[in-house]
């Protein structure tokens, strides 16, 4: 997940992924490294290092990082030396907006061979299993985290509902952090409750964490740096789930607000308790 690019883009729609993805490998190796800005490590932001606002983030090989995804700046459609299969190169733009208030712009997935690149720093080497990723893989991972980041944009537009209709103005996607070394509270807890009571609750832990930035539109936001907006961090769960019938993989998302103030609170406070409410005391239910 994150595999956002962060080049400009002059486009006002974005691309959907289907509903099914034909691998079930992640190709994101989340194995925690000593050196965060490391470029041979997730290419999602670890860490306070190149958070937004601050100077762009130098790795030891000698890349300049973009501080909104910590992916090389440079990094290139240039096939590697020794690469049997051609990649595609064309980007495919997401759905989700990106950027500061004054963009018009979204964020664009990276192709197939740049991912392969950056797979490649990496040392493309699988931390579970000890194997190179294969070549011929590259396309369906690309298309999976495409499905999945566009599917944690719909989650968020769910929560985001409400302040669209107050506002007439859509949110955008400011900054992504990945965590997947770090359980959220959530997560933690529903691990605990799992090992309790296992005919209740799954013990399942998550296989990676995402901290998405959105900027939701608030005219009485008091944000120098993004007028008219409201900085919204999202946390976001990945689980994988039983395969489908066709046997393919599938997968969970636990997307919310974080517990960062009172709004936030009283969001999640009301998705939980309104299907309550209106089981019960919704007079359109009632004969």
């Amino acid at each position: 997940m994150g595999w956002f690019w962060a080049d400009k883009v002059n486009t006002s729609s974005g691309t959907k992924a289907a509903a099914k993805a034909d691998v079930s490998a992640c190709p994101v190796m989340h194995k925690p490294a000593s050196d965060k800005n490391d470029i041979s490590e997730c290419p999602v932001m670890h860490g306070n290092s190149g958070s937004e606002g601050g100077c762009p983030v130098i790795s030891k090989h000698g890349d300049q990082l973009n501080p909104l995804n910590n992916i090389p700046v440079g990094l290139t459609h240039a096939k590697q030396a020794g690469q049997k299969l051609d990649l595609p190169t064309e980007r495919t733009v997401s759905s989700i907006p990106k950027g500061k208030a004054s963009d018009e712009e979204f964020w664009e997935y990276p192709s197939p061979q740049q991912m392969y690149n950056a797979m490649v720093r990496k040392g493309k080497i699988d931390p579970y299993t000890g194997e190179e990723i294969p070549e011929d893989a590259v396309e369906s991972m690309v298309f999976v985290h495409n499905f999945l980041n566009e599917g944690c944009w719909q989650e968020i537009l769910d929560w985001e509902k409400k302040y669209v209709q107050q506002t007439q103005s859509y949110p955008k996607l400011l900054q992504f952090t990945g965590k997947p070394d770090q359980l959220s509270p959530r997560a933690r807890c529903f691990n605990i409750l799992g090992t309790l009571f296992p005919g209740h609750f799954s013990s399942e832990l998550p296989f990676d964490r995402h901290d998405w930035v959105v900027l939701r539109p608030d005219p009485t936001s008091s944000d120098s740096e993004n007028p008219g907006y409201r900085k919204v961090r999202y946390v976001i769960d990945f689980y994988g789930g039983p395969d489908d019938e066709d046997g393919l993989p599938t997968f969970n998302l636990d997307v919310r607000p974080a517990l960062d103030n009172f709004t936030n609170a009283k969001d999640r406070f009301e998705r939980w308790i309104t299907p309550t409410l209106d089981k019960y005391f919704n007079s359109d239910d009632k004969k």
